[in-house]
């Protein structure tokens, strides 16, 4: 079988027709002679289809009877409902004249405008309530992407790959994409088209419909569509029809949709491809899991088997809060789940509860034990809790950081026979001691952990209010060291005087203000000092942001203290103070804090291989998706004499936490 969807057509095993949903459409005499023929390429192709035994495609508009300023007219979709050509020519005459649809895909509803139409764009922003984080594009094909994008030939082989994922490529300035595409961003989430109904919507509209009839929905072709998740922010992705036409109603203008169910709702996948010094490596194609970096596993990769290098028990891990991905293990292979998403919400529990039932019945696997976070509120915590009292079975809640490093082990198929040195550097992550974790670094095998050293304890005031206003962080970290609140620093001005003063007696008296040793809190904060952005409307925007500021040609870097176990970023503070007030520039200023901490990580790193003789490190948590800061720090590393292990099938995100839980928990059993 050469194309076709599986993962998210299928019911149950052996994976034949009768046990996907393509089970009603029966074959017609030409699809079942091209399926029985074993020279066709159709061979036993499952999904084989064709116009007379469907799957069908219709064009359908909103009928929630809400008035907009561009309301769509029945005659403007061809009626109550268009089919087949005809309803591909009329989506393209909508997405063409700046209207929204909800197009479904393979795991699920796509929302979609044209790209470079900035009126459409600002609409869908308005619509799905995302303010600025950044929407991905499909193009028709290479030689477009490369009109808009820098691509080098691994990221190439990367979007032309089977998988199809959404690439992170380097923008180039004159590209014609509405900037609300992707804004304060010099990268562009770019996929190309992965199912036949993507390349017929990309196709030259003036062509003959199979009728005869003569159609032009669109001068030549559309060159870029925005195709972002059909869902309200924070909700779970619309993959059904009535849930589309329930959910989607306000925020598209029609619906182009088909009756093949899907039965497993899933993302799509979103890599990079690994960069050296802060460039692409251009020269080079990709080798075998080399240099893709995954940013969010899911469609083409989920559900294949990460191989493990031990015979491991069967074992259910929920996974994390945020990005979450749930594991199952069996034998000598860990099942990791698509992209659940953030579990805030009772649609989002849903699906992974759905998911877990899914899979557990698709491997057959039993689990003998329950592997969760260690934070007692999360809802994947909880939800293994009932089970596992439920059930009987064993409980083991493993400490968020530990679980980072275990994943880049197993990733890396490290038998866990030595330890290793585990750079672990993200945004939260409950601690041992109650206190919120996300710069450690450790000693680290599949049995535990030895917490070498960790970033000085700061206070959150407002604890995840914090997280949204970065500028609070900063404040907090100048108080913590001593420095004045004057209005000069552009983290002051974000706040007004009645939130200063709630925030001095906040800080002054511990109210509300847990302590943290996160790496990405002290990136927002330093970026909010920074004047880059005070407040965030998604997780990680202002470190992105800062990130995409910093000067690749500046040398100069921060100093950070480190003694008796703990990184202190004081002086750090001062450092961006004083150049603040020199008029250094913020590109400067972002590179310098970039150089600083990969400096202080290979200190580190040195100081823990002369006391444990190790001199393997594995870097694991969401800060190392940060290209720049990984750039700067493998070189280092390699030179100073270390084997550095990066992710390379799974997240270095929270999206690869469960296999981490997974791994140690198969060894704690």
């Amino acid at each position: 079988t050469n194309c076709g969807p599986r993962f998210t057509i299928i019911q149950d095993i052996p994976y034949d027709r009768p046990k996907t949903t393509m089970a009603p459409f029966e074959m017609c005499e030409a699809c079942c002679s091209e399926y029985e023929n074993p020279l066709d390429r159709r061979f036993h192709a499952q999904p084989v289809a064709c116009p007379a035994c469907g799957p069908h495609i219709w064009l359908e508009p909103t009928t929630d009877g809400r008035q907009r300023t561009a309301e769509p007219s029945r005659s403007a979709v061809g009626g109550p409902r268009s089919v087949g050509e005809h309803a591909i020519l009329e989506t393209q005459q909508l997405l063409a004249s700046g209207k929204i649809l909800a197009i479904k895909g393979l795991g699920g509803f796509h929302l979609a405008c044209d790209a470079l139409n900035a009126a459409a764009v600002g609409e869908l922003r308005r619509r799905k309530l995302r303010v600025d984080k950044p929407f991905a594009l499909m193009m028709p094909d290479i030689e477009t992407v490369e009109q808009f994008c820098h691509v080098s030939e691994a990221e190439r082989e990367l979007l032309l790959s089977r998988q199809r994922p959404i690439v992170l490529l380097e923008r180039k300035p004159s590209t014609r994409v509405a900037p609300a595409v992707a804004p304060n961003q010099n990268t562009l989430g770019v996929m190309l088209p992965y199912t036949p109904l993507h390349y017929l919507l990309f196709a030259d509209g003036r062509r003959q419909t199979a009728d005869g009839g003569q159609r032009s929905a669109v001068n030549g072709r559309l060159s870029a569509l925005v195709m972002t998740s059909g869902n309200l922010s924070e909700e779970p992705i619309a993959y059904t029809n009535e849930e589309a036409r329930a959910r989607l109603a306000s925020l598209a203008d029609a619906f182009l949709m088909h009756n093949r169910e899907i039965q497993v709702r899933c993302d799509d996948s979103v890599m990079r491809v690994r960069k050296l010094g802060g460039r692409s490596e251009i020269s080079q194609s990709l080798t075998p899991n080399s240099q893709t970096y995954p940013l969010r596993r899911s469609r083409g990769y989920a559900p294949n088997p990460i191989q493990l290098p031990w015979e491991a028990p069967q074992i259910l891990a929920t996974g994390p809060e945020l990005k979450n991905t749930f594991c199952l293990t069996k034998d000598k292979y860990a099942f990791l789940s698509h992209h659940i998403g953030d579990m805030e919400n009772y649609e989002t529990l849903q699906s992974f509860e759905q998911g877990i039932a899914h899979f557990e019945q698709l491997f057959r696997v039993d689990a003998e034990a329950i592997a969760c976070d260690l934070h007692p509120n999360y809802l994947a915590t909880r939800y293994a809790q009932e089970r596992a009292q439920s059930s009987g079975l064993p409980l083991y809640q493993i400490q968020h950081h530990h679980a980072h490093i275990a994943a880049c082990m197993a990733d890396n198929e490290l038998s866990g026979e030595r330890p290793v040195i585990g750079v672990s550097f993200d945004g939260t992550g409950y601690g041992d001691d109650d206190a919120i974790w996300g710069g450690e670094f450790l000693l680290a095998d599949y049995h535990g952990y030895q917490r070498f050293a960790h970033l000085k304890y700061s206070p959150l005031p407002g604890g995840d209010a914090a997280t949204r206003k970065p500028a609070r962080i900063a404040l907090a970290l100048l108080w913590q060291a001593g420095f004045d609140w004057d209005d000069d620093l552009p983290a002051v001005n974000f706040l007004c005087g009645d939130d200063m003063t709630l925030l001095r007696s906040m800080l002054e008296h511990n109210i509300n203000s847990p302590q943290t040793s996160s790496v990405g809190r002290l990136f927002d904060a330093v970026a909010a000092l920074a004047g880059v952005r005070g407040e965030v409307n998604y997780e990680g925007q202002a470190a992105i942001e800062f990130e995409a500021l910093a000067d690749p040609a500046e040398a100069g870097a921060y100093p950070f203290d480190f003694s008796g176990g703990t990184l202190d970023a004081s002086e750090v503070l001062h450092a961006v103070v004083s150049d603040l007030r020199s008029g250094v520039s913020v590109s400067a200023i972002s590179a310098r804090f970039h150089n600083g901490l990969a400096e202080i990580i290979q200190t580190i790193c040195e100081a823990m291989r002369a006391e444990f003789k190790i001199s393997e490190v594995a870097l694991s948590g969401g800060v190392w998706q940060n290209m720049t800061l990984l750039g700067k720090t493998i070189p280092r590393l390699e030179q100073a004499g270390f084997t550095v292990y990066l992710h390379r099938q799974v997240p270095a995100n929270d999206g690869g936490i469960a296999l981490g839980q997974a791994a140690i928990a198969s060894h704690l059993l």
